[in-house]
């Protein structure tokens, strides 16, 4: 059978693989933040080098390179009209909506530094944008956007984590989303998220309805197709909420100190990952072959997926195999494929799924193909 186009991203860059040939595509966007900071260290290097290293007293000598190294970060990929590419980005300062054409020009849509707009989906009609709005309270909304224009308005709200939104075909302009409540403390921080859901939103009506859920599991990803066929990621539920007691707490307070000096490593670790897309630790056991923690806020409800890999074989899965895809129709279920982080449905009715090291066609009558090999494949988009 024919390879499918695809587009991928791998090792946060963004892939696209026709005709069984994978090219890299290039950001304008993250060349210029890049050669902006490259310009400002330039112009900030008498600091850490040479006499004006010494009259600041090692200070700044002492963290040479900290500004040319901007994490860029690409956090949604999805398919527009006549072979455009839709993406979302990211710095610490700014987030944005791009349009990449088939000629390979990009195009800026919408950018705020008031919150983090992600997951950009693109309606049927090519004319409304579904995306996922992060807000600095550890709270997200769907809203909605004109693909050309600044009018934004945000869907849902409450107490939520909702994300990853996905327009449904057909006349109705339906959206469906993975949700998930959140938990505060008594005094209003974040504590933690409960199981992930999936409901299913008409844009123009308001009217929001579950219909999805299973309990001590995560529901992620959902895809639903015109004849009202659901497709998404199962994964068990990690609560991150601890039940209380008296010897839980004095463990609590003896392990502290440690736990305080690995959070301040890990810290550091996570910053090194960003920047340079290797751990502080150089060890090449598989705990420090887990997945990027960037992954956190780009799919599931800020669960740690073990990415862990043999040494021995890279081709191995990086997901646990209780990550599986179903399928739902009507009333039942059936799993499709086991080890899946991300998936895709093609216009041929073949899904196109990912369990972070390679990208598998499963064909409407069951026939399985593998695509191709990379290395942290964070998403699929069918083309």
């Amino acid at each position: 059978m024919p390879e499918p186009a695809v587009a991928f991203l791998s090792n946060r860059k963004l892939h696209v693989r026709k005709n069984g040939a994978t090219r890299l595509v290039e950001s304008e966007f993250e060349r210029t933040v890049r050669e902006r900071a490259a310009s400002i260290e330039r112009r900030h290097s008498w600091k850490t080098q040479g006499r004006g290293a010494n009259f600041m007293g090692g200070v700044w000598a002492a963290q040479p390179n900290r500004t040319n190294e901007v994490p860029v970060l690409l956090t949604g990929l999805t398919s527009g009209t006549d072979g455009a590419l839709l993406y979302s980005m990211e710095t610490d300062a700014v987030s944005g909506i791009f349009l990449l054409d088939a000629e390979g020009v990009e195009t800026r849509l919408f950018h705020t530094a008031d919150f983090r707009i992600r997951h950009a989906a693109l309606h049927p009609d090519g004319a409304t944008l579904a995306v996922t709005a992060f807000h600095k309270d550890m709270q997200s909304n769907i809203a909605v956007l004109p693909l050309h224009g600044t009018e934004f308005s945000e869907l849902t709200e409450g107490d939520s984590f909702d994300q990853l939104p996905r327009w449904v075909p057909g006349v109705k302009r339906r959206i469906v989303f993975q949700s998930a409540g959140v938990g505060r403390d008594a005094a209003g921080r974040f504590a933690g998220l409960g199981p992930c859901t999936i409901q299913q939103l008409d844009a123009d009506s308001g009217d929001l309805e579950e219909i999805a859920s299973e309990t001590g599991r995560d529901l992620l990803q959902p895809r639903q197709t015109e004849e009202g066929i659901l497709y998404y990621i199962r994964k068990p539920y990690e609560s991150r909420l601890p039940d209380a007691s008296l010897l839980g707490s004095l463990k609590d307070a003896g392990l502290f100190p440690f736990r305080m000096a690995r959070a301040v490593f890990q810290y550091f670790n996570i910053f090194s990952m960003m920047y340079t897309g290797k751990p502080l630790v150089t060890s090449r056991g598989a705990v420090q072959r887990r997945m990027d923690p960037r992954q956190l806020f780009i799919y599931g409800n800020l669960a740690t997926a073990q990415m862990a890999q043999s040494q021995e074989d890279d081709t191995q899965g990086r997901v646990p195999s209780s990550w599986e895809l179903v399928r739902r129709t009507g009333g039942q279920t059936e799993v499709v494929a086991r080890s899946v982080l991300a998936f895709d449905l093609a216009a041929d009715g073949s899904v196109l799924h990912s369990d972070g090291a390679t990208i598998t066609r499963l064909t409407p009558e069951g026939h399985s193909q593998r695509v191709l090999q990379a290395e942290l494949i964070e998403q699929v988009v069918a083309l």
